[in-house]
């Protein structure tokens, strides 16, 4: 007898948070094509306010932004009980940013320039899909 895989009804709710435009569309366009569905946001505030209405299933972050970094985003959601799995992605790896990302919870941390296999591969075992 065969098995047949059931696709969730729901496509995997996925927020992108990086103040280049760039990375935003080449990754949305990247989860696009894996059937995710995307929102994406250039500001940690402009995400921190989409939460009011939505809440994502998993969070990709960018560590390095103006005014609200990356890692600021994470100890505000810890601090107020918020838990999204997340990768946090990073074009400066400094010595300590993976430690104390993981301490907030991060469950994944990324280098850019971004492959997108492994990218993939993080969101699959971050939110146990299938």
């Amino acid at each position: 007898m065969q098995q047949i895989a059931v696709m969730p009804s729901k496509p995997l709710h996925i927020a992108i948070v990086d103040d280049d435009a760039s990375v935003l569309t080449a990754l949305s366009r990247l989860l696009g094509t894996c059937s995710y569905q995307t929102t994406t946001y250039q500001s940690a505030r402009e995400f921190l306010d989409s939460l009011r209405h939505s809440m994502p299933q998993c969070l990709v972050v960018d560590m390095q932004m103006p005014e609200v970094t990356g890692l600021d985003l994470l100890h505000h959601l810890t601090r107020h009980g918020i838990q999204i799995p997340t990768i946090v992605i990073t074009g400066h790896d400094e010595a300590g940013n993976r430690a104390r990302c993981e301490a907030v919870g991060t469950r994944a941390y990324l280098l850019k320039p971004l492959q997108g296999d492994v990218l993939l591969s993080a969101i699959d075992a971050i939110t146990a899909r299938d």
